[in-house]
């Protein structure tokens, strides 16, 4: 049994702080909204009356904030210095690959460890276990927070050394971005076509077309019952996460010099969608905004 404090009890934390529960860890939880922690109590979760008396006796933290500025603060300002020396730091939110290395730099410096661990897979990824982890950090780290991840997640991938785990949640994201607009300027198009919903989807999804966006996320109803579609749009992932997550892409391809003009756009279209309703819709709701461009 491992003794874990689990800061960040969102939509996301706290059913993955409830898997580490159930598979016979000690969590002990914080969060800054109250409305988090109460749920988590309700769930049988101790809450710490702060960051730093939760980590004060933990081998393992594991943080999913908001944002990387939100990380880098909560390590300077307290969770290093009161955490036992030699703690494994778990730092599971999506932000950027500069900051996640900042982190790791941090940690190392105040005599722990830290391995960048960001998830895919959403809300229902994270209530079931399945969760998709990429991870940065050494080899050793690595093994040591392996059965954690398993705890959580159906998918443990070790990319590289620090940062490199966001950096393979920034290209997958990205291409998702992509894909998910695709996907809803197909449907359009066969919407003006004349084409049934259904009869697409029928070829796509068994042809050279076929992709997540589609066959999980299809952003019409009907032909995928579980889509957010057949749900008003309810995510799922909201689409102020994916552009969110494109403004890190684009960090990132500018950081690099790299071309990626579709990856640009993307960021564009998702920005645009976020600032306007879609902010709390999933983000395969960018079918709407398409729909009304034209």
């Amino acid at each position: 049994m491992t003794r874990i404090a689990f800061l960040g009890l969102g939509h996301m934390g706290l059913p993955m702080a409830k898997n580490l529960v159930a598979a016979g860890h000690e969590v002990h939880g914080y969060d800054v909204v109250p409305a988090a922690d109460e749920a988590a109590r309700a769930a049988g979760i101790p809450i710490a009356e702060s960051g730093a008396a939760a980590v004060s006796d933990a081998d393992v933290v594991i943080t999913m904030f908001p944002a990387g500025k939100h990380v880098i603060a909560a390590y300077q300002e307290e969770l290093l210095a009161a955490a036992k020396p030699g703690t494994l730091f778990i730092e599971s939110s999506t932000i950027a690959v500069d900051e996640a290395r900042t982190a790791h730099g941090l940690a190392v410096s105040a005599g722990h460890r830290n391995i960048d661990a960001p998830v895919s897979g959403g809300v229902v990824g994270a209530e079931n276990g399945t969760l998709a982890f990429m991870v940065g950090g050494s080899d050793d780290d690595f093994a040591e927070a392996l059965p954690l991840l398993e705890a959580m997640g159906k998918r443990i991938v070790h990319c590289g050394g620090p940062g490199l785990g966001q950096a393979a949640k920034v290209c997958n994201n990205m291409i998702l971005g992509i894909s998910q607009i695709a996907v809803a300027e197909a449907f359009v198009l066969g919407e003006r076509l004349g084409l049934e919903h259904q009869a697409l989807y029928d070829v796509v999804s068994q042809a050279s077309g076929q992709c997540w966006a589609l066959t999980t996320n299809c952003p019409v109803p009907g032909p995928v019952l579980t889509s957010p579609a057949n749900r008003d749009y309810q995510p799922g992932f909201a689409g102020a996460l994916m552009a969110k997550d494109l403004g890190l892409a684009l960090q990132a391809i500018e950081g690099t010099g790299t071309e990626a003009r579709m990856g640009r756009l993307a960021e564009q279209i998702y920005a645009t969608f976020a600032d306007g309703d879609g902010a709390g819709r999933d983000f395969s709701g960018i079918i709407t905004d398409i729909r009304d461009a034209g």
